[in-house]
């Protein structure tokens, strides 16, 4: 919760704005860094859940590596000052020039998501007549029992090479001059709070790498990606478990003397870094429905549109213990979709009042937009 001079502070201030809480991320980071450290596994910071500056610097300066999922990510990674040897590329529609701007790079990696991406790669790194180092992301048909939406690991989904084109796969692998083969690459979706799903995975993980080591392939790098999740319901339970996450992979991955173990965490690491503040605009009380519009609206978080997402909402004026009201929370924006919480009890709400939506420093203000002509969201800091 938030103390009465950081809610003084928002009083003077124009919403609405994302407030980062930079110690808590300092916190965060430093307990990932410190579990993986255990186990001498590598981290790559899943660009895609935010890429606010400070967020980066924070990040680079933890040591981790960059995930990227688009040109423009890899582009801002360099910019930002990552180790081009801690950069990987994923994403299942790379351009020509995204791959050749990444070449010139000189990344870590790129993971590489179908056969004919394989030998596009294979074509570019030949006309500059170098070799690109790429990793397999492999389909694995593991459930990730999270919305349907941000599932990445079944065979139904667009992401990675499937099973039954890994043999094609090692053929065309084995015929690229200018690929080198480094390992494989799985990620089976996002909001993951179940350890058993991640021990499913380690399960094929282990199939997979020993299937292209029989067949002449060395295996360097294992890359599970990420997915561990946030409490949303909780955000002062502010730290996931990463002891017992890297553990579960310690205990069921099969790892070479010879091999790397790479992660590539996002939400996990940001998302309770920060949080949406608003005002009330209005209050309309009815018959059927009261509402509250404040001043943010889906053009600011759009996940709870997008995924009928929770994000929890505090009343952060007035008195905490008056008896509570039910609103739904909407915002100004002109669709029915923008609403962030139906029957949210709250103490009785006035116009001004300041709220809070919570555990919002993943896919926040990454996902901002300017539909209805919105201006730009901005952020606060708590060391500012």
């Amino acid at each position: 919760m938030f103390s009465d001079k950081e809610i003084s502070r928002f009083a003077k201030l124009e919403t609405p704005f994302y407030y980062y809480d930079l110690a808590l991320l300092q916190n965060t980071l430093s307990n990932c860094s410190a579990a993986a450290k255990v186990y001498n596994f590598h981290v790559h910071y899943a660009m895609k859940a935010n890429f606010n500056p400070r967020v980066l610097e924070m990040i680079k300066a933890t040591g981790f590596g960059a995930d990227c999922v688009s040109g423009g990510e890899v582009k801002r990674a360099v910019e930002v000052g990552f180790n081009h040897q801690q950069i990987v590329f994923a994403g299942v529609g790379k351009s020509d020039r995204e791959i050749n701007d990444a070449l010139d790079q000189q990344i870590f990696c790129f993971n590489v998501e179908s056969i004919q991406e394989l030998e596009v790669i294979n074509e570019l790194a030949g006309l500059k007549n170098t070799k690109a180092k790429v990793a397999i992301r492999i389909n694995p048909n593991v459930d990730a029992h999270t919305h349907h939406n941000i599932t990445t690991g079944l065979d139904e989904n667009k992401f990675g090479i499937n099973s039954w084109d890994l043999p094609q796969c090692a053929e065309v692998l084995k015929q690229s001059e200018n690929l080198e083969f480094i390992g494989v690459h799985f990620h089976i979706g996002s909001q993951i709070t179940s350890m058993d799903v991640f021990k499913n995975l380690c399960v094929r993980v282990n199939e997979f790498a020993a299937w292209f080591e029989e067949r002449g392939f060395i295996v360097k790098v294992l890359n599970v990606g990420g997915g561990l999740g946030i409490d949303y319901h909780n955000p002062e339970q502010q730290i996931p478990d990463f002891e017992a996450y890297f553990k579960v992979y310690h205990d069921f991955l099969e790892v070479r003397s010879n091999q790397e173990v790479h992660f590539e965490l996002g939400r996990a690491l940001v998302g309770q870094c920060a949080s949406l503040i608003s005002k009330v605009l209005y209050v309309k009380n009815g018959k059927k429905k009261n509402f509250i519009v404040l001043d943010a609206g889906m053009t600011e978080l759009m996940r709870p549109a997008l995924y009928q997402a929770y994000h929890q909402i505090d009343h952060l004026s007035g008195s905490k213990s008056a008896e509570g009201v039910k609103y739904d929370v909407v915002g100004p924006i002109c669709e029915s979709t923008d609403c962030f919480g139906k029957e949210v009890a709250l103490p009785e709400t006035f116009r001004g009042d300041l709220i809070a939506l919570r555990s919002a420093g993943a896919y926040g203000e990454v996902m901002a937009s300017h539909y209805n002509l919105r201006e730009g969201i901005v952020s606060v800091y708590s060391e500012d």
